[in-house]
């Protein structure tokens, strides 16, 4: 599947499907490298109103005029005949949501290259970039991998490094992460039509380690856990799932906090001061600061401004 010569004429397409895909999407249209046609995943239902929605990539497709392809399964023939048609160099994938059997792997001369938001082989899979922060990971980035029939197991042709910043959440890196994936990307296409793409560098499965998708019921905080994983954990569930605890009654959306050092607090979970600073919660191991909050119907505010609004006693 490795190319020794350039290929001054690139045959592609494009596959993905939420908003991370589209910037690489959008990248490859501006530098002359517009997929023949896009694949999505079907049209779902969404909103209030659970009226059919199309995907972040259908509409950036859309608005370009290039073709979509939406099949619900690429083992049918017919999703597969619609990409033989295409005669294909290569197929780009980004986050698409589906998996590729090998009949559509061998379909593209070139095979097909996927754009994953992590350090490969660490965090593979669904959620790389919460998982990221969430385990304190100090940098993290974007390869360009040569895809395989295992799990983003595939050898990487190129890696691209940032840091994580101690204010970065799991949307600020979401979206720097796309840029950096579709730079990554372009300059991959470029060497590739130059001829100068080196050999794709197995990954090391022993050092391998798995994003699980993201889910609501993770998003309870649990005053047992450390100060400092909390707060990971509310930049990284921010701005999905979104964080949450029930404090005086209510249940409050955490969007911002700060781990403050404490010895031999009180028992998790305690309320241990309410100012305009914040409202300072016991955990397992420091205290655990609010710093923005959300009441129920109500909007994201500073934890003072609420306070205002619903006092808090401090437990004695």
């Amino acid at each position: 599947m490795h190319p020794q010569s350039g290929l001054p004429h690139l045959r592609c397409a494009f596959a993905g499907t939420p908003a991370f895909a589209v910037p690489v999407l959008e990248a490859m249209i501006e530098q002359a490298y517009a997929p023949l046609a896009v694949l999505t995943q079907p049209d779902r239902p969404a909103g209030r109103g659970r009226k059919p929605q199309a995907t972040p990539v259908k509409r950036a497709a859309t608005r370009h005029g290039i073709r979509v392809l939406q099949p619900a399964r690429l083992a049918a023939e017919p999703a597969q005949a619609a990409l033989r048609e295409l005669d294909l160099d290569l197929l780009v994938v980004v986050a698409y949501g589906l998996i590729l059997p090998r009949s559509v792997l061998d379909i593209p001369r070139l095979g097909c290259w996927n754009v994953h938001a992590s350090l490969l082989p660490r965090w593979r899979g669904a959620a790389p970039v919460q998982r990221a922060i969430e385990a304190g990971d100090s940098e993290t980035g974007a390869c360009v991998m040569q895809m395989d029939q295992g799990l983003d197991t595939g050898p990487v042709l190129l890696a691209r490094r940032t840091k994580i910043t101690a204010r970065d959440t799991g949307g600020t890196l979401h979206d720097r992460l796309a840029q950096l994936g579709a730079s990554a990307l372009m300059e991959c296409l470029q060497k590739l039509r130059d001829g100068a793409l080196p050999p794709p560098s197995p990954q090391n499965n022993e050092r391998a380690t798995y994003a699980r998708k993201l889910t609501k019921s993770e998003a309870q905080i649990d005053w047992h856990d450390a100060a400092i994983v909390l707060e990971r954990r509310v930049r990284a569930f921010s701005p999905w799932p979104v964080c949450w605890c029930e404090i005086g009654g209510q249940r409050l959306r955490i969007w911002a906090v700060e781990a403050v050092p404490a010895v031999d607090g009180p028992p998790p979970g305690t309320l241990v001061a309410a100012t305009a600073r914040g409202i300072d919660i016991a955990t397992s191991s420091g205290v655990l600061r609010l710093l923005e909050v959300q009441p129920p119907g109500g909007k994201r505010m500073p934890a003072g401004d609420y306070l205002n609004a619903h006092p808090l006693t401090p437990t004695p």
